[in-house]
């Protein structure tokens, strides 16, 4: 697997926000994304649009913005149709759509109304069967000049070690700076690691730590993240809500200094994009305005030069 790290810069944008907004208004903020200078859009998947042509969307609306899934859910799709996808987005829009597979989830999980039940099979050798039938699939689509690229949504040692030999790397969420550490550390220095850095541009300190609270809450349910922050050292308190170490580990909280700082350390710990998930206390509307404050940030993080197709061309 190549590991361009320069593929999607430094910075780029993680969001769920596309999903209840009419396509024309989808099309237009990633269209301004792009001119934003941000490196990367990433997608996530839930009881919104379908995570593969919501990518095309995007991608199709854009000229030159590498766009991702963060993650499309593989019990969602048989490996032979992912592997399909895959092939098409890459062969139309090369060299820039990354997929993000994920997922799984630990033995307890909580079922969540809408959302597919939980696969709880024994998580990296599930996994790496669904790799191995998308890599044997027998696929008739023109394929790419160059082959896709790939990221595992990865927490525990086991998984990342799966991402970083059997794809291009890592996506991570919901994680604390010494995650990204121990993430880096446990790939070794090649496999591509992306973080989701969930932020609140706000000056209002109580508020933003809020914003923050309420958002982490929601993923007590999710035992996977439950038990990576009890690796991480936090308590059944904290983990329940008592104080405010959750919240400030895992989100970058004030202004644009202050959420600059984190991605800074995000990077120095290992990272090689940092995708910042904006949350403001209306979580039905897109951030739009704190997109455009925050692209101040792209002068420092923003999109090394690469050499990318001329779409015109």
């Amino acid at each position: 697997m190549t590991h361009d790290k320069a593929a999607l810069g430094r910075l780029g944008l993680w969001t769920f926000a596309f999903d209840g907004q009419p396509a024309g208004a989808v099309r237009e903020a990633a269209a301004e994304i792009e001119e934003l200078g941000y490196g990367g859009l990433w997608v996530g998947e839930g009881i919104g649009r379908e995570a593969t042509t919501h990518a095309q969307l995007l991608l199709a609306a854009t000229r030159t913005l590498p766009v991702a899934t963060g993650i499309a859910i593989m019990s969602e799709r048989t490996p032979r149709l992912t592997a399909a996808a895959e092939r098409t987005l890459n062969e139309a829009y090369p060299d820039r759509f990354v997929l993000g597979l994920g997922g799984h989830r630990a033995a307890g999980q909580g079922e969540v109304a809408g959302m597919p039940k939980a696969d709880t099979a024994p998580a990296v050798a599930t996994v790496g069967a669904y790799l191995d039938e998308m890599d044997a699939a027998v696929l008739v689509a023109t394929a790419p000049d160059r082959p896709g690229r790939r990221v595992l949504a990865a927490l525990g040692p086991k998984m990342l070690a799966l991402a970083g030999t059997r794809t291009w790397g890592a996506h991570t969420y919901l994680v604390t700076v010494e995650h990204t550490a121990l993430a880096r550390e446990t790939m070794g220095p090649e496999p591509y690691l992306s973080v989701s850095l969930t932020a609140v541009l706000s000056t209002d300190r109580s508020r933003a730590v809020d914003v923050a609270r309420g958002f982490t809450a929601g993923y007590r349910i999710a035992r996977h993240q439950v038990n990576n922050l009890r690796r991480l050292g936090f308590t059944e308190a904290e983990l329940d809500g008592e104080g405010t170490r959750l919240v400030e580990a895992l989100c970058a909280l004030g202004d644009i200094a202050s959420i600059a700082e984190r991605i800074r350390a995000h990077l120095d710990a290992g990272a090689d994009h940092v995708c910042l998930q904006v949350l403001t206390s209306d979580q039905g509307r897109m951030p739009l305005a704190e997109w455009r404050e925050l692209a101040a940030l792209t002068a420092e993080f923003g999109q090394p030069a690469v050499a990318r197709p001329d779409p015109a061309a």
